[in-house]
């Protein structure tokens, strides 16, 4: 045991040794902070939009008014919510045309195309950009015109076999965007950047975008695309640290913006999966994933979707490993914990000897004095007693000092190994494991990420689950869900019921309540329903259910 415990000792200090903290260790906490509260985001930019919405509903209003709002309102939701960028954009085509108005109804239609472009519907943009006349664009439309064309067929060479075809029809727009673009512009020298970084022009590509990204005082959407460009110029020369750090720059930029259209996120789960960091990788991917299909941005959903079954995979063989690494951890304390109560049970059975010898002594001494006038017999008998007493304090003596080295050698061996599991859980291997044996606060995040998991994938299955089980309760007992709460206690209990699961046994051991506590939840929920109360589970049931008559 002693040669076991030293071996995973050794291999922790020089695995600790061999992963010193890097460079960019602090801009990657500050992104895992941001990814846990991205939320906060959200909400900052639904209650801007909300405010713009509100807008739309004055009394008289123009539809030039309502022109320049929706316009704030696509510009908003472009790379938030993709969809409803182009309900506006459609409305704007609408209202140019009914104003006869041709610059807006081209810079509406433009805008509709660029849309168009990050929805993946290639077909309706290309429709538009080959409806409209350049020749009747002033140079303010025709920057839009070219760059429109421009990202179009960037974007569908991604997914096209034809990509020797139409990358070089891209570099074609691109080169007349930048005749067209102002030399002393910030969209110039991006573009410009773009095409050094096409020609391996690597150091100029490099020395332009450091000194816009010097000069960029917010973290708003330009700053991110800085980033991620400078990312691409450091991938190409190699160098995988300023990568990463870039990478995560611009993905930071995105979630301070809300920006669920976005490459970076990807783009730095690429690189930490390439560099063996399983953790992050999937932790990255997994936002990825869940702002592509927010957004409902299909190109970026189909690069997220080729990469994230690789890295899932990964993970869960990584998780794996770690869950056999606890089981033999566990073993071992196990093993430990055994021999130390054998221990235990030993020396209070030779307590327990001594203390019986010890009554034997106290019956032979009253014994003695009964029986003084024999002294010789009693002397003789004291004797053999004393010699028993001296056998006994010895056996005592021996066997206490034996169970102290005992106890103090198995407390060491425990310390060693809480120090051994700490330094894994430092070392961020094995985090859960040292937080599952440090506290109960582990515990309590996995439930909680649990349910919150269980929330979401619920949801997303049934995502008018709350309004139609509210439907089925009298109005003044409706449940009304707190702030960024997905599901109540009350409507994960009949969530579960409509996923099958109505036994309260079930339930209860699911959310760690008293199978009677799930009871009087049903029956206090069953009381307020707006049904017959016999066929309100049944109701439930059927919520979500489409109705085939």
């Amino acid at each position: 045991m002693k040669k076991i415990a030293l071996i995973i000792l050794f291999s922790l200090i020089a695995s600790n040794y061999a992963y010193p903290e890097t460079a960019g260790d602090t801009i990657f906490h500050t992104l895992y902070k941001l990814m846990k509260d991205k939320d906060a985001y959200m909400l900052a930019k639904e209650d801007n939009i909300s405010g713009t919405k509100k807008m739309l509903n004055t009394p008289d209003i123009s539809k030039e008014q309502c022109y320049d709002i929706n316009r704030q309102l696509y510009n908003e939701y472009k790379t938030y919510i993709t969809d409803s960028a182009i309900y506006y954009a459609r409305e704007n085509v609408t209202i140019a045309k009914d104003l006869k108005n041709p610059l807006w109804i081209h810079e509406s239609e433009l805008t509709l195309a660029s849309l168009y472009i990050i929805a993946g519907m290639y077909i309706e943009s290309m429709n538009i950009l080959q409806s409209i006349d350049k020749k009747q664009l002033p140079d303010w439309l025709l920057i839009k015109y070219y760059d429109c064309y421009k990202q179009f067929y960037n974007s569908y060479s991604y997914n096209n076999l034809y990509t020797a075809v139409y990358t070089p029809k891209s570099n074609l727009y691109r080169d007349s965007l930048l005749q067209v673009l102002d030399n002393e512009s910030n969209h110039y020298k991006i573009v410009y950047a773009e095409k050094l970084y096409d020609e391996n022009r690597l150091e100029e590509a490099e020395t332009i975008l450091l000194t816009l990204l010097k000069e960029s005082k917010e973290e708003n959407h330009e700053r991110a695309v800085l980033a991620y460009a400078l990312a691409n110029v450091y991938n190409k020369e190699g160098n995988t640290e300023l990568k990463k750090q870039y990478y995560a720059i611009s993905a930071i930029c995105d979630i301070k913006n809300a920006i669920k259209e976005n490459a970076s996120m990807q783009a730095l789960a690429s690189v930490f999966y390439e560099t063996g960091d399983i953790e992050r990788a999937y932790s990255c991917i997994k936002s990825s994933m869940e702002d592509a299909m927010f957004c409902n941005a299909r190109l970026r959903t189909y690069e997220v979707s080729q990469i994230f079954p690789i890295i899932d995979s990964a993970y869960q063989e990584n998780v794996n490993r770690q869950k056999s690494e606890l089981q033999l951890f566990l073993i071992l304390v196990s093993i430990l914990s055994i021999f130390l109560i054998i221990a235990v049970v030993y020396v209070y059975r030779q307590m327990k000897r001594v203390a019986r010898i010890r009554k034997e002594l106290y019956r032979t001494n009253v014994k003695l004095n009964e029986l003084n006038h024999d002294l010789q017999s009693s002397n003789s008998l004291l004797n053999d007693v004393n010699k028993e007493l001296s056998e006994a304090n010895q056996i005592k003596e021996t066997y206490i000092g034996h169970f102290l080295d005992l106890c103090s050698t198995y407390i060491n061996k425990l310390e060693k190994y809480q120090n051994t599991l700490n330094k894994k859980a430092v070392e961020k291997k094995l985090d859960e494991l040292y937080k599952m044996l440090k506290s109960k606060d582990m515990i309590d995040n996995e439930l909680k990420e649990l349910y919150e998991n269980f929330d979401n994938i619920f949801l997303h299955l049934y995502p008018n689950f709350v309004d139609e089980f509210n439907s089925l309760l009298l109005e003044e007992e409706r449940f009304i869900l707190k702030p960024n709460e997905l599901l109540n206690v009350e409507l994960r209990i009949f969530a579960l019921i409509r996923l099958g699961i109505t036994d309260s046994s079930k339930i209860a051991n699911f959310l760690h309540y008293s199978a009677n506590t799930i009871y009087s939840y049903r029956t206090r929920v069953r009381n307020k329903a707006a049904v017959p109360r016999d066929q309100f589970e049944n109701r439930v049931m059927k919520i979500g259910v489409i109705n085939q008559n």
